[in-house]
């Protein structure tokens, strides 16, 4: 993260200085499309984020830059003074978000910048939110609105300003994020536990392989996913697939298609794969931990079916190698693939993912190194 940088600018911008805050984007080792299914997610936050200083101007103004953009933007804080620019909506309804509460925002100086790789699957936009809701809170408010507020206040902001329906996991795993540990959200309760997470002690790394490809969508296949599993619950009598088992879908087999059939058997065994993973980390069994990964990977290919040829090539790749553990990370149809590599595999891997990806498409997938790292914070600068 360039904070000086981000310091550089918003002196040059605003001639003076503020305080300087910072929250990460996130990864997701294992538990996806489960969160809409009442299930378990399994996030950490990481050494990538959002920078941004950030000073009380005295006016009712917000006056904010985006470096890495070069846009800049001033608006107000009422509902009708919603900028035009993206970007900075976020700004806008964290600000709003928080008044709606109960909360006190007034005018602000910013500039901020950010190295989460954009489409990647990393939540900048969640970082982003985090950031401002943190330091807001913190500014305003004397850090009063408690951490899960400040990550429903980023949801609220993704949903109520940005048109995007997400779950809660990004603005959580951003706001929460604790350095050298995951974070196991139950979704239905919203209970979370910490589990260390070190794989460098055993000899691993995490790494994350960007194949650069976005399918654009048809009609509307993440929604026709979660309807799927809908119909499944309602057939069973449950409200969602959490704690069903495969013996009850079973039993129901020829009351439902055989799609939403393969939907619910991916969700039912990534529910297990989740406890398995949190299960094996502390004892220490990395090896479990990388065949649950497969196993998730497949899942999400051949039963819920959002992946696509290049993360499949990715996957298949890292098992030719003899890699631990590699799975698709995200909603699908593009994105990356998170691995699980044994140090010694690590350069060969890379190498051959970069060669034979290359012959395929025509360009070689990007790579990053994860390193989990801690939660929105204030910069001690």
């Amino acid at each position: 993260m360039n904070i000086e940088l981000v310091r550089e600018k918003f002196a040059e911008k605003f001639g003076t200085k503020g305080d300087v805050y910072a929250s990460p984007g996130r990864i997701n080792l294992i538990g996806e499309h489960t969160d809409y299914n009442g299930g378990f997610v399994f996030p950490g936050a990481i050494d990538k984020g959002i920078v941004a200083e950030i000073r009380p101007n005295g006016t009712d103004k917000i006056r904010a830059y985006a470096i890495d953009l070069d846009d800049y933007a001033e608006f107000g804080m009422r509902e009708e003074d919603k900028p035009a620019a993206s970007w900075a909506r976020y700004i806008f309804g964290v600000a709003r978000e928080i008044q709606k509460r109960g909360g006190k925002v007034e005018g602000f100086d910013t500039a901020f910048s950010g190295d989460v790789p954009l489409g990647a699957g990393m939540s900048s936009s969640a970082a982003l939110e985090s950031t401002f809701a943190f330091a807001l809170n913190h500014i305003y408010n004397d850090d009063k609105i408690d951490k899960f507020e400040l990550a429903r206040i980023g949801q609220s902001t993704e949903h109520n300003y940005c048109g995007v329906n997400c779950g809660i996991m990004d603005q959580f795993a951003s706001v929460f994020g604790k350095k050298g540990n995951l974070m196991r959200l139950d979704c239905r309760s919203m209970e979370f536990a910490y589990f260390p997470f070190d794989p460098e002690k055993y000899g691993y790394r995490l790494v994350l392989l960007d194949s650069v490809v976005k399918h654009e969508l048809v009609g509307s296949p993440y929604n026709k996913r979660r309807e799927s599993c809908e119909r499944v619950a309602k057939t069973l009598g449950q409200e969602t697939l959490r704690g069903a088992t495969m013996e009850q879908l079973d039993a129901i087999k020829d009351k439902i298609s055989e799609e939403d059939y393969k939907r619910a058997r991916y969700v039912i065994g990534e529910e297990r794969r989740v406890l398995d993973v949190c299960d094996a980390l502390e004892r220490g069994d990395l090896e479990t931990v990388g065949e649950r990964m497969y196993e998730t990977h497949w899942g999400m290919s051949k039963d819920y079916e959002v992946s696509c040829e290049e993360l499949d090539l990715l996957a298949a790749i890292a098992k030719e190698c003899g890699v631990t553990g590699s799975r698709i990370m995200g909603g699908g149809f593009g994105g990356c693939t998170i691995t699980l590599v044994k140090d010694s595999l690590y350069d060969p891997f890379i190498a051959t993912a970069k060669q034979k990806f290359a012959a395929a498409y025509g360009h070689e997938p990007k790579v990053y190194d994860v390193v989990i790292s801690d939660g929105a914070r204030k910069l001690d600068i």
